[in-house]
């Protein structure tokens, strides 16, 4: 199975598990693109739709892919009072646009996923000149002491999950703003970061670490080994911890 599609099994905890974004992060992209209640934006993998919910409670109409039948359900029953939102089932790649054109295309920790070919000549091909690409990412923070008791744990049971996250993809330094860069599509985006954090307890991070892909493609006795480790070292230090984050934005406009 195609990683992006394991998030369908975990479908109930996706949208529990995982944290949303800063407000102000919202804030700034609709300034950054000058989207206003007569706009309608896209949206490239919308999951569970948190990033979904915060456009369209500021008004904005949202036409918002994902190729998951269980995630777009919840989707749609979580923001069922909106009718300004479309979703649509749907990966990037093979979705074949109604309009034209878009303002703004958006995509919330979900733009690793679009095939390299596709990520930034098509989301080009839907805006004008001046219009609008905004991709965020929420990265975690390593949390002492438990960092190294952490990685314990993962050399002992997942090897292969030892090292950067998958979502420090995001990050400055990650491999995500050095392509946006080198776009031929777009102008040197603009970079904002955002810092808050989350407390959590035993069973919510294990929750957590169950909607990550990586986690969902092991073997399900060598997770659930890797998990109940993890949970037990939560329990033992506390119970709980506040994990720092940072959400990354990038802002470019097509040329």
């Amino acid at each position: 199975m195609e990683r992006r599609f394991t998030f369908g099994e975990v479908s109930d905890l996706y949208g529990a598990a995982r944290p949303n974004y800063p407000d102000e992060l919202f804030d700034d992209v609709v300034k950054a693109g000058s989207i206003t209640t007569a706009d309608t934006i896209l949206e490239i993998g919308c999951g569970t739709g948190q990033a979904t919910q915060n456009f369209a409670r500021r008004g904005i109409s949202v036409v918002a892919l994902d190729p998951g039948p269980k995630l777009l359900r919840l989707a749609q029953e979580q923001l069922a009072e909106f009718r300004n939102v479309q979703f649509v089932e749907s990966t990037f790649e093979a979705w074949q646009p109604v309009q034209s054109s878009f303002k703004m295309v958006v995509a919330a920790q979900a733009i690793h996923w679009v095939a390299p070919e596709f990520r930034f000549s098509k989301p080009a091909s839907l805006l004008p000149q001046g219009g609008t690409l905004a991709v965020f990412g929420n990265v975690p923070k390593p949390v002492e002491p438990l960092k190294d008791k952490f990685a314990d744990v993962y050399a002992r049971f997942a090897p292969t999950l030892l090292g950067p996250p998958p979502e420090a993809w995001y990050l400055p330094n990650g491999p995500f703003a050095e392509l946006l860069e080198e776009s031929e599509d777009f102008a040197s985006p603009v970079h904002k970061c955002y810092s808050w954090s989350r407390v959590h307890t035993a069973s919510s991070y294990t929750d957590l670490l169950r909607t990550f892909s990586s986690h969902q493609m092991l073997e399900a006795t060598q997770r659930e080994a890797l998990l109940d480790e993890i949970s037990s070292i939560v329990a033992a230090n506390g119970g709980q911890f506040e994990l720092p984050y940072e959400s990354h934005l990038y802002i470019a406009y097509r040329k």
